[in-house]
């Protein structure tokens, strides 16, 4: 006689940025389809939040409950009904709009004090007051950052090893230096976060990273959005840190992505449909939510894809004519296309007329990139996505690097630069 597998319910929190909810709605569906019907999953955000998530996870609503929590009012600096990273006036909100969050534990709790037995708990790394709520429910709760497995292991050596610190290391920000565990590699303090590697760090910043570790590092394990097939050397890295969570590759999560219905295109795919039959490759351009590029670097990315001629499908918040002139996309109309609303970047990458990416290197782009088989133009501008342009151009070679003019990440990149590399 058979028996039924119990019951499995997972509670899923992701933080308030695109670039963090989108793999975790990716985890869900992932979780969906391999231990249905016997998996149930509850997701916690924000009433803003809510709309874009039910969306998304639209083909499998009916395993999965999402509960909006109230998000707190009067924060200093943040708009009223900013509850997203992406809406911020300036990422030098973050701290505060981070901290702000824990105003969301004592309803966190009171909700899952009146929820189905919980199985595990997946929280963003970001939320690090999420762990005292699993404890007090002797629930099972992993982590998930944003991070490959080599940026992880590339901040660890470096800060054990007190490559940047130490007395006579370096000479400049920008002179590249061994890593010792990974004697083929080499860095520039410049690529690393300086919170993260400098010692006798204090303020709002660094107490905030300090919680956020220490969280993870008492947590079960870490949710990685990678496979250890790509970045194996590196994963058993991790594996041998001693106190550090288990890292789990579950990925690549862009790959559980429903493929689109053919009556559903939108204006941008329909325009790569007309560059396929013209036999014309396509570059997409995108810099992710959080990049802040100024007007003057904006015209001279906008220069040097006009320089260029080739075709482009640039996706940006930012009015480009505002900032350079009227008369931009005339000019470029017959080959370049600007989009300004949300794109499903994966249906993007996956078409066959584009046959390159423009990028930030957020983790998230340099991924979806890989498994679609697109090289990369890579420009890293902030965060650990300097160490992604590395893995991508010089460990997995299927990109080439954008070089800014001081050789530093806030260096200014010219229209010569876009142009040269994008031929």
């Amino acid at each position: 006689m058979s028996v039924s597998p119990s019951p499995h319910h997972v509670v899923l929190f992701p933080y308030m940025s695109k670039g963090h909810t989108i793999p975790l709605l990716q985890f869900a569906r992932l979780l969906i389809r391999h231990r249905r019907p016997s998996m149930s999953i509850t997701i916690f955000t924000t009433p803003q939040n809510k709309p874009f998530i039910s969306n998304f996870l639209s083909d499998v609503t009916s395993s999965i409950k999402i509960i909006s929590l109230p998000f707190p009012e009067n924060i200093a600096g943040i708009p009223p009904g900013v509850e997203s990273t992406d809406k911020l006036p300036s990422m030098s909100l973050y701290v505060p709009f981070t901290r702000a969050t824990k105003s969301l534990q004592p309803l966190f709790e009171e909700t899952l004090k009146n929820l189905p037995q919980v199985t595990f708990m997946v929280s963003d790394g970001f939320l690090w007051w999420t762990l005292d709520s699993a404890a007090k429910f002797e629930i099972p709760r992993l982590a998930f950052f944003g991070m490959n497995s080599y940026s992880s292991a590339l901040y660890n050596s470096v800060s054990v090893h007190q490559l940047f610190t130490k007395p006579g290391n370096i000479k400049s920000d920008t002179e590249p230096v061994t890593v010792p565990d990974f004697p083929w590699i080499r860095v520039k303090k410049c690529d690393f976060v300086p919170v993260c590697i400098e010692p006798d760090q204090s303020g709002p910043e660094f107490d905030l990273l300090m919680d956020q570790l220490m969280s993870t590092g008492k947590s079960r394990g870490v949710i990685v959005n990678s496979f250890y097939e790509l970045e194996s050397t590196f994963v058993d890295h991790r594996l041998g840190v001693r106190g550090e969570p288990k890292p789990w590759c579950v990925g690549p999560l862009c790959l559980v992505n429903p493929p689109k219905p053919e009556s559903d295109k939108p204006i941008w795919i329909d325009w790569l449909d007309r560059k396929r039959e013209e036999r014309c490759p396509v570059l997409y351009v995108a810099f992710g939510t959080q990049a802040e590029i100024s007007n003057e670097q904006l015209r001279e990315i906008a220069l040097g894809l006009e320089d260029s001629k080739a075709n482009f499908l640039w996706v940006t918040r930012m009015d480009v004519e505002d900032m350079i002139g009227v008369g931009f996309e005339k000019r470029v109309r017959e080959h370049g296309m600007i989009v300004r609303d949300w794109v499903d970047q994966w249906e993007i990458l996956s078409h066959e007329s584009v046959k390159g990416f423009l990028s930030h290197c957020g983790w998230n782009s340099a991924q979806e990139s890989i498994c679609a088989g697109i090289p990369v133009l890579a420009w890293p501008m902030m965060a650990e996505q300097p160490l992604n342009a590395k893995l991508v151009v010089e460990e997995l070679k299927v990109g080439v690097r954008i070089e800014t003019e001081d050789g530093t990440l806030e260096g200014f990149v010219s229209r010569e630069e876009v142009s040269q590399k994008v031929l």
